[in-house]
């Protein structure tokens, strides 16, 4: 099991915290990782793009000008694509660009993001992360004292003080241990993460 040192809100290491291996420690799969990053990325396109083809767009119901002896080259509708104002030859169409993927892929894609960050040294814990108002000045502070920008903070508990804190701080994102995910955990340069939030990883992940 790995060993990493677990900090204060000043940035000073209070302690030790030994890491699962199941968890923090397996082989990374960058092929799940990828697919597990499209995936999110699929899931929340909205789809609802639309154009409308020569079927659609109003007008264009009589032949512009009659088939031979004109001159002109054949024509049979002005609402054609070739025709400014007609329809578009292959017009995209409302569908649904999401996919599946095995729990069981999903786990060992967020197991090998988490086993990245470790292996990369941005994998911070802290022994707990409490503000006593919401004041966006103070959790800057926190992350000042941790010499981090971005980052990904994920904590165990729901808490107003911090999350409400950090809303307004851009490159910083909140979440909790059942939301994270591996697109985040990619995003954001470092993983900040509590000692009882990482000991629920564990428990739910090994």
């Amino acid at each position: 099991m790995a060993t990493i040192s677990v900090l204060n809100m000043e940035g000073k290491e209070v302690g030790t915290m030994e890491l699962n291996d199941a968890v923090f420690g397996v082989e990374v799969n960058e092929h799940l990782v990828h697919r597990a990053v499209v995936q999110q990325l699929a899931n929340n396109r909205q789809g609802t793009q639309k154009a409308k083809t020569r079927s659609e767009v109003s007008g264009g119901g009589r032949k512009p000008w009659r088939q031979k002896g004109t001159g002109h080259a054949r024509q049979g509708s002005i609402r054609a694509p070739q025709w400014k104002g007609g329809g578009v030859v292959f017009a995209p169409t409302p569908r649904d660009y999401s996919f599946k993927m095995n729990k069981k892929e999903k786990r060992a894609a967020l197991k090998s993001a988490l086993t990245s960050r470790v292996q990369e040294n941005k994998f911070i814990v802290l022994d707990e992360l409490k503000l006593d108002e919401i004041k966006t000045k103070k959790f800057v502070e926190v992350m000042k004292n941790l010499d981090i920008q971005k980052a990904l903070v994920v904590m165990n508990d729901y808490d107003t003080n911090v999350i409400k804190s950090a809303a307004n701080v851009p490159f910083v994102k909140t979440a909790l241990t059942n939301t994270i995910n591996v697109y985040d955990v990619l995003k954001y340069n470092t993983v900040v993460v509590t000692k009882a939030a990482v000991e629920t990883i564990q428990e739910v992940y090994a």
